[in-house]
C-alpha cells in the first residue's frame, strides 16, 4: 500500500477517493476519525489519509490527482458578465451562467 494523499479536510479526501474509485482503482481512508486525538497527538499525524492498495496503480493515481488539482486552481471567465470564476465552479458565481 502506498499513501498517495493527504489533506486536514476530510471532505477533499473523500472527494479525490471517490475520482480514484470511479476508475477502477482500490483505495481505503486512513485517519477517518482520528481529529479526536489532535492534543495527544501532532494535528498533523491526524489528517485523513488515502492509500492505494495496489502500488502498480500509481502512475494512474498520481495522474487522476494532477488532473483535479489543475481543475480546480484554473480560473475561468464567464461569457456572458465577464467575471472570474475558480475552476471548480460549474456555475458563474455572479450571473449563474455555465461554465463554457
Amino acid at each position: 500500500m502506498k499513501l498517495i494523499y493527504s489533506n486536514e479536510n476530510i471532505l477533499l479526501v473523500t472527494n479525490m477517493k471517490n475520482l480514484i474509485e470511479s476508475t477502477g482503482l482500490e483505495v481505503i481512508i486512513r485517519n477517518e476519525y482520528a481529529h479526536g486525538a489532535i492534543g495527544e497527538i501532532s494535528a498533523f499525524d491526524t489528517w485523513p489519509e488515502l492509500w492505494l492498495v495496489k502500488e502498480s496503480d500509481l502512475a494512474a493515481a498520481n495522474a487522476i490527482i494532477e488532473s483535479s488539482k489543475q481543475q480546480s486552481s484554473s480560473q475561468w471567465q464567464c461569457q456572458n458578465c465577464k467575471e472570474f470564476n475558480a475552476g471548480s465552479f460549474e456555475l458563474c458565481w455572479q450571473c449563474r451562467q455555465a461554465k463554457p
